[in-house]
């Protein structure tokens, strides 16, 4: 409409011009010519519009919004209509403890009261988006800046409410999926209503107040401990058993072996002992008495 409204001034100009005698007189014609094409060229540019993909063109005629959206593409409209529009596409809002990571500049984690009375820090990320047929309730009750309008309080209020229903050791651990679920309830009923989907909600991390933190240390560290006198118990007992089973082995050879032995086996590995001895080059074998019991004398020093 910008260029139609260019257009119409310069066709007054041009009609003003002519009808008083001035040295401008001979182009007055030229510029209510001008001005003519110019509205014609912003009359016809105000006809078209192109949504982008991912977009939605609400129409407003004079501040009032019309139902009927525009989706992606090229259309003809009334050239007297203002198309806003907004984004379809999935968004994310992020509110974290850590500077320059979430969607506010700053420390904006949300800080709860749990049931057991600490106070826990959450960094939470929410992916939601517009719902179409809700872009023209959202632009006439809230307006572009939804965002701070709905998904922020929403979302922070009902993280404290249900908080409290836990304690801050169970957040942090056993029950941190039902409480993400339960939030998901809670926030995505909300969101419906405003015309937004909730897609997902991401629970990124769960700050426990110090004390708390170093007594779970502590209760881990003497669970670790506790783990590893149990291993070492275990193993001296297979060590002990180990030890038992070898013991009876060998005793349980050597009563075999005494019950199978006879005098007659006894003097023949007697015999072979007898003749590894003689044939050493180091020992002399001399037989003596009736026992044939060898006595070895070394000759290496003689």
């Amino acid at each position: 409409m910008a260029l139609f409204i260019l257009g119409l001034l310069v066709l007054i100009a041009g009609v003003l011009i002519g009808r008083r005698p001035s040295p401008m007189v001979p182009f007055a014609h030229w510029l209510r010519l001008g001005g003519l094409v110019i509205m014609i060229a912003g009359l016809l540019s105000a006809c078209f519009v192109e949504i982008g993909p991912g977009e939605i063109g609400v129409q407003v005629l004079y501040g009032s919004v019309q139902n009927n959206t525009l989706g992606s593409g090229l259309h003809v409209i009334n050239p007297l209509m203002n198309v806003e529009r907004m984004d379809v596409k999935t968004e994310n809002y992020t509110m974290s403890a850590v500077r320059d990571e979430g969607s506010k500049e700053g420390d904006d984690a949300i800080r709860v009261l749990t049931a057991d009375g600490l106070e826990v820090v959450m960094d939470l990320t929410v992916l939601y988006k517009v719902i179409p047929s809700f872009a023209p309730n959202i632009l006439r009750e809230t307006g572009i800046d939804y965002t701070n309008k709905i998904v922020r309080p929403i979302t922070r209020t009902r993280i404290r409410d249900n908080a409290v229903y836990y304690d801050a050791v169970a957040l942090y651990s056993t029950k941190r999926d039902e409480f993400q679920a339960r939030i998901f309830k809670t926030i995505e009923e909300q969101f419906h209503q405003r015309g937004l989907l909730l897609e997902q909600v991401l629970i990124r991390n769960i700050t426990l107040p110090q004390a708390v933190k170093t007594s779970i240390e502590q209760k881990i560290s003497a669970e670790q401990d506790a783990q590893k006198m149990q291993f070492v118990l275990q193993k001296e007992r297979q060590e002990a058993d180990r030890k038992r089973i070898e013991a009876q082995g060998i005793a349980d050879y050597q009563h075999i072996i005494s019950e199978s032995l006879t005098d007659k086996q006894l003097q023949y590995e007697s015999i072979k002992a007898q003749l590894k001895i003689a044939e050493s080059a180091n020992a002399k074998v001399i037989i003596m008495g009736k026992s044939n019991t060898p006595v070895m004398i070394d000759t290496k020093g003689q």
